[in-house]
């Protein structure tokens, strides 16, 4: 019975060890973290909140350094001992996660979820990782290789374009490094990866791109074509050499060409071929040979044929085009203004109208008062239009007047403001009256030959005016 009594009472004995130990160990474990738990990546198991702080700022103080993950397996690293770097945690960030694993029955393992995040108060010098930054061997290195588009080769005479296969180099957008590197640096974390971040100049453009292709093969063409620009009878070819010549390489899909050569290749066109403000041969109607000038005549709008030629390279196809022109003449040829037009001989004070190469109606005249410097200029020009009944005044007075009001009943004008008109107030044409009772530039005519005269004319018809 005494065994009996005694075996109890050791069995109770160990019962309230064995319980008092299992508090103990539980007491001591729940002022720790448990196994598997990382705050940032830092492990901290086993430790308390104290020590687990004490720890992380340790490491981040004197150990933290940041791996930059690179391209090509290469890898740089930024120590915080040379950027200043400190940090501090948020009060009782670390407490709360002790507690919350606590509350969640201290479980620990690969499926745990035992990792954890905050945000650290971290300093550090901002020049010094300016610095860094600035240092590192994907901004500054000597072996970077830059990141290119697959495009087409560069014109080389007797050779075919071709498509240079795109380059995929290890160039950094400096800013987006910057940002990426700061922004690891501020939430403390000890790597980043260049690539995932969009640190890298992408390739947009590939070798087996279509558009790239048939753009290839227009270039190609225009290694085989021929513009030929016409003149009347005359022609001007621009040859496939030349365009090649001014073929700059690819832009968006499109042929980029030397816009300053080929404005000055539509330059010599127009220089040899615009008549408008040169001197040409006539032939007045009296038989005299003489030289006339003035703006009418042919002009290239050399602006807008650019832009044509331009577009007209990009087709890759050869074609034949009469240039694009701001002012054109009746015809091309040494009588560009053609066989019907308005013939005014300001020396002898005579209008002759020429239909298809005959005088069929002519006058005397008085045209402006040369003493009062009233000229009548000589030059070329076309008829802007035809009106009856119109009252002609002069320049307005200051009470409202004008200094003179002429109404007349054909009013023909071909150069500003002076033009042919009846002048019923003269009773004389022609001689010299012109030289001291003229008219205020006008070129006045008999009211009774007049009519015919606006009966024949019509809007563009040519005007020429000559001594």
């Amino acid at each position: 019975m005494k065994k009996k009594e005694k075996y109890g009472a050791g069995r109770l004995f160990l019962a309230l060890m064995m319980t008092g130990a299992l508090s103990l160990t539980a007491y001591g474990e729940e002022n720790t973290f448990v196994q598997g738990t990382t705050v940032n990546g830092l492990g901290i198991s086993k430790m308390t909140v104290e020590e687990a702080e004490a720890h992380i700022q340790n490491f981040y103080s004197n150990e933290y350094q940041l791996t930059i993950r690179e391209r090509n397996g290469v890898t740089e690293t930024i120590q915080g001992k040379d950027i200043g770097f400190s940090v501090g945690l948020p009060g009782g960030a670390l407490a709360d996660i002790l507690e919350k694993e606590n509350a969640a029955g201290r479980v620990f393992g690969p499926d745990a979820g035992n990792s954890y995040r905050i945000q650290l108060e971290n300093t550090y010098s901002p020049e010094a990782l300016e610095s860094s930054i600035n240092s590192l061997r994907c901004i500054a290195g000597s072996n970077i290789i830059t990141t290119a588009d697959a495009h087409v080769s560069q014109y080389e005479e007797g050779k075919p374009f071709t498509i240079v296969p795109e380059v995929r180099g290890n160039n950094v957008y400096p800013d987006k490094v910057v940002q990426a590197v700061r922004e690891a640096v501020a939430t403390g974390a000890t790597e980043v990866d260049l690539e995932e971040k969009g640190c890298y100049y992408p390739i947009q453009v590939t070798a087996d791109n279509e558009q790239l292709k048939n753009l290839c093969d227009t270039m190609n063409r225009c290694r085989e074509m021929e513009i030929t620009y016409v003149f009347g009878e005359d022609m001007e070819s621009l040859s496939a050499a030349s365009i090649c010549s001014w073929i700059t390489g690819t832009m968006d899909g499109e042929i980029q060409i030397d816009r300053e050569k080929a404005a000055a290749y539509v330059a010599e066109l127009a220089d040899k071929y615009d008549t408008s403000g040169r001197e040409r041969a006539f032939h007045t109607a009296d038989g005299r040979d003489i030289q006339i000038n003035g703006a009418y005549g042919w002009k290239l709008d050399q602006a807008a044929e650019t832009e044509a030629l331009i577009a007209m390279i990009r087709t890759g196809q050869s074609q034949s085009r009469e240039p694009q022109y701001a002012q054109r003449a009746a015809l091309r040829g040494e009588q560009e203004w053609g066989q019907t037009y308005v013939e005014i001989d300001l020396t002898n004070q005579h209008v002759y109208m020429v239909q298809d190469g005959t005088v069929v109606w002519d006058a005397p005249c008085v045209t402006g008062n040369e003493s009062k410097g009233h000229h009548t200029p000589p030059g070329i020009f076309t008829l802007t239009y035809k009106q009856r009944d119109r009252v002609l005044r002069g320049a307005k007075r200051a009470d409202g007047s004008y200094e003179y009001e002429s109404p007349v009943s054909y009013w023909m004008p071909f150069n500003g403001g002076i033009g042919l008109h009846d002048a019923n107030w003269r009773g004389s044409f022609g001689g010299t009256i012109f030289k001291t009772n003229g008219s205020h530039g006008c070129v006045n005519l008999p009211p009774e030959k007049t009519r015919a005269l606006y009966d024949l004319v019509y809007q563009g018809i040519p005007v020429i005016c000559y001594h």
